[in-house]
């Protein structure tokens, strides 16, 4: 589920979806906005998949216990301070 298997495709691995959002999150934003920009993407990517909320949801589930991304006082998502 994290990484691909038989069963789950290198573009829908958790890892892979991670990642995305990731590219995505260059400042601070709520976890609809980010959702949103996400799905925009998808859809004009070239092979577009459908991924569900709960699928996005996992994916933040698992960057936020590899210590990738971290809340701000105010709710916002943002990308953690990795460099110490």
């Amino acid at each position: 589920m994290l990484l691909p298997t038989k069963g789950v495709s290198p573009e829908r691995a958790l890892i892979t979806v991670g990642s995305e959002l990731l590219e995505e999150l260059h400042a601070p934003m709520s976890v609809s906005a980010l959702w949103e920009r996400y799905r925009v993407r998808r859809r004009s990517s070239r092979t577009p998949r459908r991924i569900t909320f709960d699928w996005f949801a996992l994916a933040l589930a698992s960057l936020y216990a590899m210590k990738l991304i971290e809340t701000s006082d105010d709710g916002y998502l943002r990308r953690a301070d990795v460099s110490q």
